[in-house]
């Protein structure tokens, strides 16, 4: 079933199910994703859609630690609640050892030797782990493998 398909379907289930949460994040997340196809002027795929997931989730992100730098818990954990539901659209995460062992192909497959070829592998990897990896731990796991350690 396509994500979009699916969005569509849990929308109709929160509502019946008088879920406030999820149906709050569906229809989040059903809006994010009309707009941006009216940003790029055509329809969105599932590589789409998930981009959208993941720039929400880095959204909700960004808020808990403003609001845990406000000290107000009660925000932390409703945005807390919704990142659970965002993550339940994404496909497996990958462990830190299988995304070591990504980067390390991504590093030999562009024979970067330092820092400065962190573009051309990062150009490699972020197509094959978008969606199954948070972009900032791939950031940082590929500046400490150029880095030699």
């Amino acid at each position: 079933m396509a994500l979009k398909d699916q969005l569509d379907a849990d929308l109709k289930s929160a509502m019946r199910d008088k879920d406030a949460v999820r149906l709050s994040v569906v229809r989040m997340l059903k809006s994010a994703v009309k707009y941006r196809e009216i940003e790029i002027m055509k329809p969105l795929d599932d590589a789409g859609v998930l981009g959208v997931i993941s720039g929400e989730i880095k959204r909700h992100r960004d808020s808990v630690e403003q609001y845990r730098a406000g000290n107000r818990q009660d925000l932390v954990d409703k945005e807390e609640a919704e990142i659970g539901v965002l993550q339940g659209y994404l496909p497996a995460q990958l462990g830190e050892a299988e995304l070591r062992a990504v980067v390390d192909a991504a590093v030999t497959k562009a024979g970067a030797t330092g820092p400065k070829d962190m573009g051309a592998v990062m150009k490699l990897l972020m197509p094959e782990v978008q969606g199954k990896a948070d972009g900032k731990l791939v950031s940082e796991l590929v500046k400490a493998r150029l880095a030699g350690r």
